[in-house]
């Protein structure tokens, strides 16, 4: 099971958001590259990057962070937020990174993902409120159910599936596992949960679960309620 620390960039900087509310971001760090780096050295292989700006604008808006941490580590990393076309996810491919995410667009146009994932290392993000997917910076949450949206991708050659229980994100009240598994089990991909993670027996609940694939870990880490080191050691 991967553990994967993650950096959301908001105006080139680290931060994290509460339930996914813009106006709740708390500044964590202005040169994020430097956190990376200090996921790298504690023994990260992967990075989780989110680029919230371009999740509500729906193109880039963060690439000189991006590029920088690219830079500056060997991680394997992640990247969603705001990758809506071919055009966007060749680009990143270019600058070296390994996976993107494609959220919004999962939803609205299954079809362009599948065909996406035949070409490129492709994630699914499925957020959701209730159990019901969120889309646009979770600034709207349409009618279909999230193991709906996990079906529609079964043997379509995705990578992995990150899903999101929004209510929990930042709140640090724990994973909802339950969810992460419904998803593994709707669409038979490699799962890993987000949202809510809040100490080291949420990783452990993850391991034990044998259909958690990875976790997502954010809020845990910054607050000091985590040690990454004694995580990776699991």
């Amino acid at each position: 099971m991967d553990i994967i620390p993650a950096i959301d960039l908001k105006d080139g900087q680290a931060v994290r958001l509460t339930k996914g509310l813009m106006d709740s971001a708390k500044i964590y760090s202005s040169e994020p590259w430097q956190v990376a780096v200090e996921f790298e050295k504690m023994g990260a292989e992967w990075l989780h990057i989110v680029d919230l700006n371009g999740a509500f604008a729906g193109e880039p808006k963060n690439l000189e962070q991006i590029k920088k941490i690219r830079e500056k580590t060997n991680l394997k990393i992640e990247l969603g937020g705001g990758i809506r076309d071919e055009e966007t996810i060749k680009s990143y491919v270019d600058l070296g990174i390994n996976r993107l995410i494609l959220g919004s667009i999962a939803q609205k146009n299954p079809e362009f993902v599948k065909e996406m994932a035949q070409k490129y290392p492709i994630a699914v993000g499925i957020d959701a409120i209730d159990g019901f997917v969120a889309v646009e910076g979770w600034a709207d949450v349409s009618k279909m159910e999230a193991t709906q949206l996990a079906e529609e991708f079964a043997k379509a050659g995705v990578e992995a599936i990150i899903c999101t229980d929004i209510g929990r994100d930042g709140t640090l009240t724990g994973l909802n596992i339950p969810f992460t598994e419904s998803i593994a089990e709707s669409s038979g991909i490699p799962t890993i949960a987000s949202g809510g993670l809040k100490d080291i027996d949420d990783i452990k609940s993850a391991i034990s679960s044998q259909k958690v694939n990875g976790v997502i870990v954010g809020k845990a880490f910054y607050e000091g309620r985590l040690d990454l080191r004694e995580a990776f050691q699991l």
